[in-house]
């Protein structure tokens, strides 16, 4: 009875221990994670500001769907999606497959060049790039040297191209902080496996898609997830860039929530309303992710 005893009190111990050395880092996150996102939760049911909300159950819910401003954010967004996303997966793909070659000279000076962008200022590099794709910037007078075109592209003022300039901007931000995750997930995979596929016969192509592909599944559908969010989430480019202009032909979600809250008459209930949209929309679109990409624990 003793031992028994004596074994209950160390696991009592034990776990008293443990809990010494996480309790603090466990109420941060509840006090600074859960807290605020169970507040906001509760914030979208209410409408107003300040001591002034009023509890309106569903009514910001059913607004969204009759909101046209709320409707040209979501559109423009799953516009930069749609195209930004699988442009960008591809070319850190294939940027990451290319260096990862050992016969390539100067691959540090490479790597280090197309990473640097996803480190540098956001609000820097977003006026840069206004000031490059401006009518007389560097882009166009470029352009029409090569006499690619005969007129200078209205790239931040026509609705079309603006979105095409928010587009560039963020894949290149955003191609080398994907490349590094596949880069190193190659030099995770045996080398030996390439060597008898050689032997087999397959070429380089066929090595990619059946080997590197199959073999870099998990991390494409990683950077996948966290670059559709990322985009759901899309700020700083559009507000630096574009400032959702011309009209709201590139305004995005992120910016719709920012305007509801600071921009027009405040009414904070229905930008926590708006900001829950994009959860649900996150949730949706890892679960189709989930399910095309096979995952059976999805």
């Amino acid at each position: 009875m003793k031992e028994k005893k004596s074994g209950l009190s160390l696991h009592k111990t034990t776990g008293l221990t443990a809990w010494s050395f996480i309790i603090i880092a466990v109420s941060i996150i509840v006090l600074f994670y859960f807290y605020p996102m169970i507040d906001a939760l509760l914030l979208s049911f209410k409408s107003g500001m300040g001591a002034n909300l009023q509890f309106v159950g569903l009514d910001n819910y059913k607004r969204l769907f009759t909101d046209s401003t709320f409707i040209t954010a979501v559109s423009n967004t799953f516009f930069y999606l749609i195209i930004q996303v699988p442009v960008m997966i591809i070319l850190a793909l294939f940027i990451s497959v290319l260096l990862n070659d050992s016969n390539l000279k100067g691959r540090g000076f490479f790597r280090t060049a197309i990473f640097l962008p996803c480190v540098t200022s956001l609000v820097a590099y977003s006026i840069i790039f206004k000031y490059l794709f401006a009518a007389d910037g560097l882009v166009n007078m470029l352009l029409m040297k090569l006499h690619l075109i005969a007129d200078p592209i209205q790239w931040l003022t026509d609705p079309f191209w603006a979105k095409i300039t928010i587009i560039i901007a963020i894949t290149w931000r955003w191609t080398g902080y994907n490349m590094i995750f596949y880069l190193s997930a190659l030099q995770n995979i045996d080398k030996s496996i390439y060597e008898a596929a050689k032997i087999d016969g397959a070429n380089a192509p066929r090595q990619f898609f059946n080997i590197t592909i199959p073999m870099l599944k998990p991390i494409i559908l990683f950077t996948s997830i966290t670059s559709t969010i990322g985009t759901l989430q899309l700020f700083d480019e559009v507000m630096n860039i574009t400032k959702g202009g011309p009209g709201n032909a590139t305004l995005s979600i992120s910016q719709y929530i920012y305007n509801l809250s600071f921009k027009y008459n405040a009414d904070f209930g229905y930008a926590a309303t708006v900001s829950y949209s994009i959860v649900f929309m996150i949730v949706i679109l890892a679960i189709i992710q989930f399910k095309v990409a096979g995952d059976k624990d999805a």
